[in-house]
């Protein structure tokens, strides 16, 4: 008995300072139903957290002392909220929520102006805070698969942004704002209730290569009529020609117009 509690105690101690070496705490698929002490007790040294596909239902306060992790990853648990100190991980670049139950993101989420990447797809998402406009660093926003019927006009000082994943919600239009992502190359909104798309959209987004809106009440007449189509239709065929020269495979369907004829 005393033989195994020292061996299950040298094997704690052994873990924990691989952690510290490394930086990096990897425990998926671990049964977890919360977060373990001696992760939050590490405090500084954690650079990746990874507890993807658990049965954690809350992101503690205590979360807060991990001010230099770069990297946090809780896809597949059961998280209902995140915390209002959210926003004191100064750091972070990179987080995933993916596949949770959260209904609402705080307004502290905006202080996370490193991030780079935020992956919240599979939720229940009914709104995002404005201060999402706050994350000028952000290249990615996924927000796939949630309840959202509109995006905030605050999306547009997003000015990094190079690519928005918003398919499977309820959105009904785009702020105009959007036009004002220079940066942004993909947009993909399948399966939502889009009706139109601002009409400088296509014009202003010079960077645009692809635009996504299949399942959606949008013809490609009115598509095709929108100022800038022709320039945006060139970038299309590039990328789509580099894709082929580099011997991606395409769908049987050839060139994807975006939109459902």
């Amino acid at each position: 008995m005393g033989c195994c509690a020292s061996k299950n105690a040298d094997s704690k101690a052994n873990r924990v300072a691989r952690w510290r070496s490394t930086g990096i705490v990897a425990l998926r698929d671990s049964k977890l139903k919360t977060f373990p002490d001696e992760v939050l007790d590490m405090e500084r040294s954690v650079r990746t957290l990874d507890l993807t596909h658990n049965k954690i239902v809350d992101v503690p306060m205590d979360i807060s002392k991990l001010i230099n992790i770069q990297r946090l990853v809780l896809a597949n648990n059961l998280i209902e909220r995140l915390p209002m100190n959210l926003g004191k991980l100064q750091s972070l670049k990179v987080m995933t929520l993916d596949g949770n139950r959260i209904t609402s993101l705080p307004d502290e989420l905006g202080q996370l102006v490193r991030l780079e990447r935020l992956s919240i797809s599979g939720n229940s998402l009914a709104y995002l805070p404005e201060t999402i406009g706050s994350l000028r660093n952000l290249l990615i926003l996924s927000v796939s698969n949630n309840k959202l019927k509109s995006l905030p006009e605050s999306i547009g000082s997003c000015f990094s942004l190079e690519e928005l994943q918003a398919n499977d919600n309820l959105i009904e239009d785009l702020p105009e704002s959007v036009c004002n992502l220079k940066h942004v190359k993909s947009l993909c909104l399948d399966n939502n209730n889009v009706k139109q798309i601002p009409t400088n959209l296509l014009k202003e987004c010079k960077a645009l290569q692809n635009i996504s809106l299949h399942g959606n009440p949008i013809s490609m007449d009115q598509f095709q009529q929108m100022e800038g189509f022709q320039e945006f239709e060139e970038r299309r065929r590039k990328k789509f020609d580099k894709q082929i020269d580099s011997n991606v495979m395409i769908s049987s369907k050839g060139l994807d117009e975006g939109v459902d004829l």
